[in-house]
């Protein structure tokens, strides 16, 4: 009796063992955050913004921004990604640009299991959205609402400071060879509506139609916006000072944004806009005075 109540005991004992071994191992699997490849580097920026940036372990080229995303790994860029580097790196999501991804490369993905988020903000609407679908995913939720609801906020008092505002004329420079503006649907678009300025070309047939100068200079242009990345220096920005008959050259009133702030979709394109505002409305103002 005694060998075997002994036995029982033995028996309790190991499968309490087993018992807290794996409970420790499941309550380890959910507090660990989930492994992201985030392509592009407007994903990096947003995934750091919303506090899950250590959470990444491979991106595409040009992710640079801010600067610990230098030292994630590259497994491609927009044109082709390295599918083995993926595939020993094994994410738990995949974040992928819906139009700046090669489409192909993700379907193999996807037919290898791995699961695929697509990200596609084409206004800060959409950003503060996707915002707090990353933070569900990465488990910073509660960050991610927080950040969200500041940029809608922040988004609507430069909306409103700016809504009345007497529009002036403006070409925004995107490319300089072939020269290239853009238009409705562009991302830059959206903050020259939001700053109340004019886009001669706002209503071309393409998103970002290349121009010639000769219907620029059909346009009373006041100023000028060329946007430069870090990579790039003036020569390789148009050469306005050949054409002095356009009144924004004439009177010095050309700007060079950061381009890789303002053209990502993350909170840094929400803090370049500001600036593109004030930068606009001190055109505006010169304007003004000069009229008087």
């Amino acid at each position: 009796m005694k060998n075997k109540s002994l036995t029982l005991l033995l028996i309790g004992i190991i499968c309490l063992y087993f018992n807290n071994i794996a409970r420790a191992i499941s309550t380890s699997k959910i507090n660990e955050k989930p492994t992201i490849i985030a392509l592009s580097p407007h994903i990096v920026e947003m995934l750091y913004d919303i506090g899950a940036g250590e959470q990444i372990i491979g991106t595409t080229s040009f992710a640079d921004y801010p600067e610990q995303a230098k030292n994630i790994p590259i497994i491609g860029n927009y044109l082709r990604l390295q599918i083995e580097k993926v595939i020993s790196l094994q994410p738990d999501y995949i974040i992928a640009w819906k139009s700046g991804n090669p489409s192909d490369d993700l379907a193999r993905l996807k037919q290898l299991g791995f699961t695929i988020v697509y990200s596609q903000p084409n206004s800060f609407k959409d950003i503060a959205k996707e915002m707090r679908e990353f933070g569900r995913l990465t488990g910073h939720k509660a960050q991610a609402e927080t950040t969200a609801q500041q940029l809608l906020n922040d988004l609507d008092k430069i909306t409103r400071q700016y809504q009345n505002k007497e529009p002036i004329t403006v070409f925004y420079e995107l490319w300089s060879r072939p020269l290239t503006t853009v238009a409705q649907g562009s991302w830059p678009q959206q903050l020259l509506n939001i700053c109340k300025a004019k886009n001669p070309f706002e209503h071309a047939t393409a998103s970002f139609p290349q121009i010639n100068i000769e219907k620029i200079l059909l346009s009373p242009v006041q100023l000028i916006i060329q946007p430069l990345s870090i990579n790039q220096t003036d020569k390789e920005a148009f050469n306005w000072q050949d054409w002095q008959i356009i009144p924004a050259v004439a009177n010095k009133q050309i700007i060079q944004p950061n381009a890789d702030a303002m053209h990502r979709m993350s909170i840094r394109s929400l803090k370049e806009l500001k600036k593109l505002c004030v930068s606009i409305d001190e055109t505006r103002q010169w304007l003004h005075k000069k009229a008087l």
